[in-house]
Parts: C-alpha cells; structure tokens; sequence
C-alpha cells in the first residue's frame, strides 16, 4: 500500500521487512529533509506571519485518507481522458498545430488536415488530406506511435504531436513573473517561492474560471491562483503539470489529502499531496516536487516549473506547496481551465 492507503503495482511492494523500514525511514528523512522543519510544522501551523492569515485559512491538522486509485506520477504513456478543446496557438516556427489538446477518431477541421499532413510527409498516411479523422487515419495514427514507441492509442495528444512537430510552442503561453525579492510574502504572510507573487503583481485569472473563494488551475499558462472570497488574488504561481492529456478542464473539489504519499510505481515520493481529480487510472493533484524514494534527490528544480513534466499531478515548489496544504481542505473548490 502506499502512504495514501493506495494499493501499488505488484513490481512496486515492498517484498520484505528490511524493505519496509528503509522505506519508512527515507519517508522521515524526505519530510525533514527536504521540506524541512518549519515547513512539516506549517503542516498544523502554517506558519502565518500575519493575522489575516487565521481569518482567510481555516488550519487543521495533516489529513491521511485513503484513496482507492493510486496517485499519477511516473512516465503513464499517453490516454483518452482529453476533450478537444480549442487551442490555436501556432508552433513557434509559424507553422501548423492540431489546434486542440487531442484530435481523435471523429475529430475534423485545420488541426486534423495538419496532422494528416504530417503523417503523409513521415511516410505513415497516403489517404486523402480532407480534415476528417476517420479509420484510416487512427491506423496511421497507431502505425506511428508504435514506431516512435509512444503510448498506442490513436489518439494525437501533446506526446505524439510534439513529435510529429505540430504542437504550439508551449513556452509562449507562460507568464513568468520575476522573483520576489528575499523574505517577500503574500497577501496572508506565506513566503513566496521564486516563481509566486501576490496581488495586483499577479498575472490576470482565465476567463470563466468561477467565483468565490477557490483555487484556479490554467493548464496552457501551467499557473496557479489562490482566489479569496472576495476575488482577491491572494497568491499566484507556475506548476508543473501533466506532460499526457488527464487533466480535466472543470470545476472539481478536493475530496484526499496527505501529508506524504507515493506516486503509482512507489518509485517517488510525494510531499502534501492535495487530490482533486479522479481519472480511469488514478488521482491528480497539487503537491510539492517529488523525491525518488531510492535515494530523496529531487524529480525537478524550481527553474524547471512552468514546463510540462509529471504524469498527472500538479508539481510546486515547496514554498507554495505548504501555502496550498493550508489553503486548500477538502471541500475547496479547484477550477481548472
């Protein structure tokens, strides 16, 4: 089982007492270690510096529930959770895209005619260019995922149109903002991570992306934005989320959290883990960078946030992971976008 009560794949169980207690032990040494001290006690804390922190935050303690799927972190390959929702964003070359997070068997349009295209100029499509997603298209579709040993599916989601080079240029949808300067924090006395701000310095909300207090998730920007009740925007920064297509656009709510968990192959750790979202194969949610459970190095740095690179879930630097933990209790709402 996993920290979250999660069953793990068979090749990822401890098969031994000796096992089980290193591993008990590197979850220790992952919490202090990594995250530190004052951050396991912002846990309970939170560490507020200011007054309106007790007011905007109700704090509790660190909340262990047990999840029946495991949590979405490792390589899962490519699936078909994604709708196809509009993206025509151009590649940073100016050059065709397939115009939405996925096209399938069904999908039509300009983002379909592109990959037609570019499957004919690889050597997998020799049928007509006519925009329609058909059954001859999803074999080409097949043949070439299998040949560039991607997940076979014959649906074209962002691993497979980035190697066929039709995917938009992912680092124009970022808004960086600069660091903060040392010792900043926000609205309700958190310190910043390198890549948060606050208030008016933070970027400006998607568009319906709901009301009220809430947490609002923008899967093309890869950024965050704590939302108090009165639309305040009390704090805002850059993730890194799924590489694959199992975010799901939509308003959700935090139903599990952990305050360690491990990712489906017990191959990582996964600090204040904060799950929102069920899919056919496991949780999504926010949590810190992962560690590898072999030895407690780090998946990522903070520079890397804002690029795609988990399997599922949300990646943040600890900073904002510990202002989530206690922003965040079950029942807050997450908007995705």
């Amino acid at each position: 089982m996993s920290e979250s009560g999660s069953p793990l794949p068979p090749a990822a169980r401890p098969n031994s007492a000796s096992t089980s207690n290193r591993r008990a032990i590197g979850l220790g040494a992952a919490v202090i270690g990594v995250l530190g001290v004052a951050a396991v006690g912002a846990f309970v804390t939170a560490e507020a510096s200011s007054s309106a922190a007790v007011s905007e935050i109700v704090l509790e303690p660190a909340v262990v529930q047990a999840a029946v799927l495991p949590d979405l972190e490792g390589d899962l390959g490519q699936n078909a959770l994604e709708p196809t929702t509009a993206n025509d964003d151009l590649r940073a070359d100016g050059g065709c895209t397939i115009e939405a997070l996925s096209v399938r068997l069904g999908s039509d349009g300009d983002g379909v005619a592109c990959l037609q295209t570019a499957l004919t100029d690889e050597g997998f499509y020799d049928d007509t260019i006519d925009g329609a997603f058909d059954n001859s298209l999803a074999q080409a579709v097949m043949a070439y995922q299998e040949d560039q040993h991607l997940f076979v599916d014959g649906i074209v989601g962002r691993e497979s149109a980035i190697e066929l080079d039709i995917w938009p240029d992912e680092e124009s949808l970022i808004t960086r903002t600069p660091p903060p300067p040392a010792g900043a924090t926000d609205s309700l006395g958190f310190a910043l991570s390198v890549v948060a701000t606050t208030g008016d310095d933070a970027p400006p909300l998607p568009d319906n992306s709901g009301s009220g207090r809430r947490v609002v998730y923008d899967r093309a920007g890869q950024r965050v934005w704590a939302v108090a009740e009165d639309g305040e925007i009390i704090r805002s920064w850059l993730v890194s989320g799924s590489k694959y297509s199992n975010e799901q656009p939509g308003t959700h709510t935090v139903y599990s959290r952990s305050d360690m968990s491990t990712a489906w192959n017990g191959q990582a750790w996964l600090p204040q883990m904060i799950r929102y979202q069920k899919t056919e194969i496991g949780n999504i949610g926010f949590h810190a960078i992962p560690l590898h459970v072999s030895d407690n190095s780090i998946y990522q740095t903070s520079d890397e946030l804002g690029t795609r690179l988990s399997g599922g879930c949300q990646r943040q630097a600890n900073e904002d992971a510990a202002f989530m933990w206690a922003f965040a209790p079950v029942g807050t709402t997450i908007v995705v976008t």
